[in-house]
């Protein structure tokens, strides 16, 4: 087996069980170390112990790489295959299948863990025909947020791929800030494929300041979804936080008037909205797009999780614009 592939495999499903941080990182620093060793080479390394002494070669990925370099399966690569053998949720596997797509990611240019080209190699592995890449925008700069210069390169980045079997779509999550304005220019913003409007910062407001922030970026005309729309966190190494206050009669009708999707929320830590305004969302008229909000590769496979609460609603799949193909999908976005 490969041991690179072997390596990032096993990060994938550490990811996938929301495994620490540094352990994940530990099998993408050693896969980035020894990529550029051919076959031979690295061989030879494994042979005379060199491998063994190298910085950020750890005993157990070096264990991993020695029994690759061996042909065999890694034994603890092995083990994670086993034990993720089952998909992480078997609720909603119908609507699982529906879906095409993802809206809602991060990459290592904002708070994420691995470059543009990795979540796309993921994606299409998980046999999605779309994937967009949705990182921050500047003024969360705890997230490394992109400023306009960033986000152009990005841009130009992401124009220069090869993605293979899957679209990436050209995104961002940007914060809808306290006067309702989107943090991005406008022309920025027009480039893009699809836009999450999101609020990260003073969650505890009271319910009139917080709705008139929503629903000023809801009626940007960039906006195409509304991302986590409550801020709560259920669970997770941060901790827990209650859902922000809001008119969410108000808020849901101005998602159907202005065309911006809802989000369910994949993320096990959000599970957002709560299922009371994913109810009172589907009796407004609104879509729907089911996103994981991935911060990582095996993270990508969260879907289920959003898919499960959306079949739990009873949320039509053709609601559910993450279940469209692509041209129908563009479209939309495109408010045309």
């Amino acid at each position: 087996m490969d041991p690179v592939d072997a390596l990032n495999e096993i990060a994938f499903w550490l990811e996938r069980e929301l495994a620490p941080s540094f352990k994940v990182q530990a099998f993408r620093r050693a896969a980035a170390i020894i990529a550029p060793f051919d076959a031979d080479e690295l061989a030879e390394r494994v042979a005379d112990g060199r491998l063994k002494r190298t910085k950020g070669i750890g005993d157990r990925t070096f264990q991993v790489i020695a029994q690759a370099v061996d042909g065999d399966v890694p034994d603890y690569l092995a083990d994670l295959r086993e034990r993720n053998t089952q998909p992480l949720e078997t609720a909603g596997a119908g609507l699982l299948a529906q879906l095409r797509g993802d809206l809602h990611s991060h990459t290592e240019w904002s708070d994420g863990t691995v470059p543009i080209e990795v979540m796309a190699a993921a994606a299409a592995s998980l046999g999605r025909e779309y994937q967009a890449i949705t990182d921050h925008s500047p003024t969360l700069t705890v997230a490394s947020g992109l400023s306009a210069e960033r986000l152009e390169e990005q841009l130009d980045v992401i124009a220069g791929l090869d993605t293979g079997s899957v679209t990436l779509l050209r995104g961002i999550e940007v914060d809808i800030l306290e006067d309702g304005t989107l943090d991005q220019t406008p022309d920025l913003l027009g480039r893009l494929d699809v836009v999450v409007g999101s609020v990260h910062s003073k969650l505890r407001s009271d319910k009139r300041t917080m709705t008139k922030r929503m629903l000023g970026g809801i009626r940007d005309p960039h906006t195409n979804v509304l991302g986590h729309c409550t801020g709560r966190l259920v669970q997770g190494s941060r901790g827990t936080r209650p859902p922000s206050e809001f008119d969410a009669d108000a808020v849901f009708a101005a998602c159907v008037e202005n065309q911006v999707a809802v989000e369910i929320n994949s993320r096990p830590e959000r599970q957002d909205p709560p299922d009371d305004l994913i109810q009172r969302a589907l009796d407004a008229g609104c879509f729907f797009a089911i996103d994981t909000d991935a911060h990582a590769p095996g993270q990508l496979d969260f879907l289920a999780y959003g898919a499960a609460r959306a079949a739990a609603n009873g949320v039509p799949a053709d609601r559910i614009i993450t279940t469209w193909p692509l041209d129908r999908l563009r479209t939309w976005l495109a408010k045309s």
